[in-house]
């Protein structure tokens, strides 16, 4: 009997060849982080600046500059560490498990800790974790492509002691293993090392913020320019006027767009994983908030994947099954029977449910065979739900099992109609009693080889066993919370339709109309549209039938999640916007294909990965919306003072001054924000939602405007009060910190005690303006104004940008208020049964 490496023999093997895993991809080092920062279009622009008051000889404006620059670097750097952790914790997470015999019995291990020498199981659906031999077991296919490129599966043979790759998919069948070479050492690394760095695919709102930061770089330079040489043929003051080119080039330029976008999606997807979900594309964390339809599997994710044995029906007999330690006579062959069609080392739930009941109470009996030889197996399939397999015994015969849908065992069976009612009807009462429920039959076969078609068997049915799989107590909680979101629930399983009403209305799913894999299969695809639109509940469906239902639907305009565990639900996952593989259970073919993976394999981490998808997304719109207003009065006073003939009163310094402001608060505050109330009480976003669409980019413009105005008309008044050139650059500086406060409440929904970010960079922000105009007003070349002076520019600058969201709201409910009572606003809602 096999026991495996003991725990220290496998931790000193471990510390002698290292971990099972490719040489990782060293993380940047901080001179190429620091040389990635430098280069940004705003460092450049402030080292220039830095360079020209260095030649001119002015080293105090030079240093100044300077210390911002460091400042302004050390922010970008840190937001840049604090991506790279997230991205990383990320990765392991998402490290791949293999089954491992270590000390006596099987345990599920982190892939890394496999080591040469190790007894590794593989089943179909897996990854092989490492270099290794065939020791026992079935015909291995597996899928190579990875390592070959050859998309045809080869058989491996455990008769043969084949070896198998690291890397390679199983494909079918499952065997037992000795492992022969780990991580660098494996071919797959010698593969690897010759690989280039993978593409990585960007976001749907990456690729629409990477066309429009190019545009208004340009549009910045070139109004830059023209206003150098404008101010420069004019007045012939060059430096003066390629000062303030450089000035309003930098009040200009949205850089800040890309690193936030990079920011919230790698702590978005850190943040669902604390709710038991990983997110493998950044994509799908944007994707989450438009989720219309939530396909999912029943077991495991609505229900707790606890399968027992809880009826035993024959012909005779009906027993519930209370856990007693024997069982009556009259269903010992019904037992043991249905041991006898699952796997001799069961991974399926109800496989390990008839192994539980059989060890338990038929244990030592002549009804339990450790020793027959299985010399055929007929793997479930579309259109025969059933698994068959053929043993070889003491007896003089081939005994054959079979267990699967009632319908299946009775058309092997070759029952007629008259013979196959009394199965219906007792499958039927089980089913209504919320119980899965398989059929169980045998069969004789006395040639020379088992034919390829179990159909060929003579079989006769012997009973029914009724499996109950409990719902997860919360299910019915996230399912009432999805529908408040506008978020519909299919429920998709194997069961029969009456088994799989039952489980539905228990889950508060409806379940007035239940169609079937096979009613599917026969519709074409505008039938199958229309039928899907009134469906909640799809039995006797297999992994097949997902492909099918994920097209339909995202056909007919919905945004579509899917889960799935197996190799076989591999294309759905692909093929839906959400792919949702089970991590605790699923394939690692299933994992490769979702764009999430649940740890925990249930409704409620979907559901909150939900919410905060729709609150990554939601901030990362405010904090957008707050960039595109901020730039606006910073651009509008940088540019409109030269060309009134006021002079320059914003210099690099002023704007270097102001990104320290706007730096945390467009990738800190705004990430950091909660989720608004109303949060899963709406709708989802349209498909075709942009993350700058009309109305954001229309109230961004409008809050930037007004905040302009407000701090264009204090300086209007003081120029024309005979206010000294330091003063003014005093009053806009005040100007621009209070408007750059007002657009960020302005932006945000909560109270500003939910979000304490928020707090301290407002109070920051004040601390830093008030050490401007006095202790350090030298070098910021500024002379403190008059109170009155003061309050007159915060409040011109500050009170019309929050009386915009105001008037905006009190206009929205006027115009609701007209709305005649029989119109309602259209809004996308589950579908449900009339």
């Amino acid at each position: 009997m096999r026991t495996g490496l003991s725990s220290a023999e496998a931790a000193r093997r471990l510390a002698e060849v290292g971990p099972n895993a490719l040489a990782a991809r060293r993380r940047r080092r901080l001179a190429h982080l620091l040389l990635g920062v430098v280069r940004e279009p705003m460092l450049l622009l402030l080292l220039a600046a830095t360079a020209i008051y260095l030649v001119f000889g002015d080293r105090v404006e030079a240093l100044t500059l300077g210390v911002f620059v460091v400042a302004i670097m050390m922010i970008e750097l840190i937001q840049e560490r604090r991506t790279a952790g997230a991205l990383e914790a990320l990765r392991e997470l998402a490290s791949p498990m293999a089954r491992v015999l270590r000390d006596g019995t099987w345990q599920r291990l982190d892939a890394r800790a496999v080591v040469p020498g190790d007894t590794i199981r593989l089943a179909e659906g897996e990854r092989v974790p490492a270099d290794a031999t065939l020791a026992e077991g079935a015909l291995l296919s597996l899928d190579e492509s990875l390592l070959t490129g050859e998309s045809v599966p080869v058989t491996r043979d455990p008769a043969r002691h084949d070896a198998v790759l690291a890397g390679t998919l199983v494909t079918a069948g499952h065997g037992i293993a000795e492992v022969t070479a780990t991580g660098p050492h494996s071919g797959m690394a010698r593969i690897a090392a010759g690989l280039g760095r993978p593409e990585v695919q960007r976001a749907p709102v990456q690729r629409e913020v990477a066309r429009l930061v190019p545009r208004i770089a340009i549009a910045a330079i070139a109004l830059a320019s023209t206003l150098v040489i404008v101010r420069g043929a004019t007045e012939g003051a060059w430096l003066a006027a390629t000062m303030s080119g450089i000035t309003l080039a930098m009040s200009l330029l949205p850089e800040e767009l890309p690193i936030v976008l990079t920011v919230f999606f790698a702590v978005g997807a850190r943040r669902i994983s604390r709710h038991g979900v990983l997110a493998r594309r950044a994509s799908a964390v944007e994707t989450l908030g438009a989720m219309t339809v939530l396909c999912v599997d029943k077991t495991g994710t609505l229900t707790e994947n606890r399968m027992s044995i809880a009826r035993l029906v024959t012909a005779d007999t009906d027993l519930v099954v209370d856990g007693a330690p024997e069982l009556p006579e009259a269903v010992h062959r019904l037992v043991e029977l249905a041991l006898l069609a699952c796997q001799r080392e069961p991974t399926d739930p109800m496989d390990r449910a008839c192994a539980a009941l059989a060890h338990h109470t038929l244990a030592d009996t002549e009804h339990v065979h450790p020793r027959w030889t299985q010399l055929r197996e007929y793997p479930l399939r579309s259109g025969m739900l059933a698994v068959t397999h053929a043993w070889r015994g003491e007896l003089p015969h081939v005994v054959v099992a079979t267990k699967g849908a009632t319908e299946a065992i009775i058309d092997l069976c070759h029952l007629t109609d008259d013979e196959a009612a009394p199965w219906r009807a007792r499958a039927e009462r089980m089913g209504d009693d919320g119980l899965r429920v398989l059929g169980v039959a045998e069969a004789a076969f006395r040639g020379r080889a088992p034919p390829d078609n179990p159909h060929d068997y003579e079989f006769r049915i012997v009973g029914l066993v009724g499996f109950a799989d409990p719902l997860r107590a919360d299910t019915p909680e996230m399912v009432a919370r999805c529908r408040a979101a506008g978020i519909r629930v299919v429920m998709l399983t194997g069961d029969h339709p009456d088994t799989a009403r039952a489980i539905a209305r228990a889950a508060g799913i409806p379940s007035e109309a239940v169609a079937t894999g096979a009613e599917l299969e026969a519709l074409d695809g505008e039938a199958l549209a229309r039928c899907l639109a009134r469906t909640d509940v799809v039995a006797r469906a297999v992994p097949e039938h997902k492909l099918r239902i994920v097209r339909a639907l995202r056909a007919a305009g919905e945004v579509v999640g899917m889960t799935g565990d197996g190799v076989n639900d591999a294309p759905a996952l692909a093929a839906a916007d959400i792919g949702i593989a089970m991590g605790g259970r699923g394939s690692d073919v299933a994992r490769e294909a979702a764009a999430l993976v649940l740890v925990k394999d249930d409704l409620r981490s979907i559901v909150e990965a939900v919410a905060r998808g729709r609150t990554t997304y939601d901030n990362l719109r405010a904090s957008v919306g707050y960039l595109i207003a901020v730039h606006i009065p910073i651009a509008g006073l940088a540019l409109l003072p030269p060309v009134l003939g006021w002079g320059a009163l914003l210099a690099p310094i002023h704007i270097a001054f102001l990104e320290l402001v706007i730096g945390p608060t467009c990738s800190v505050v705004f990430e950091m924000e909660p989720p608004a109330r109303d949060l899963m009480r709406r709708p989802p976003r349209p498909r075709d939602a942009r993350l700058l669409d009309r109305r954001r980019i229309g109230t961004s413009l409008a809050l930037g405007a007004v905040a302009l105005l407000g701090g264009a008309g204090v300086l209007a008044w003081a120029h024309a009060a005979g206010a000294p050139h330091p003063m003014m650059s005093a009053l806009a500086l005040v100007a621009l910190v209070g408007s750059n406060l007002a657009i960020l409440a302005a932006n945000r929904t909560q109270p500003l005690r939910a979000n304490g970010a928020a707090v301290l960079v407002i109070a920051a922000a004040l601390g830093m303006c008030g050490l401007a105009l006095t202790l350090l007003s030298g070098l910021f070349t500024l002379a403190r104004p008059p109170l009155a002076a003061l309050a007159l520019a915060l409040a011109a600058a500050t009170l019309p940008v929050v009386l915009v969201p105001i008037a905006s709201r009190a206009l929205a409910r006027s115009l609701h208020r007209r709305v005649p009572r029989r119109w309602s606003p259209p809004r996308r809602a589950p579908t449900t049964d009339a």
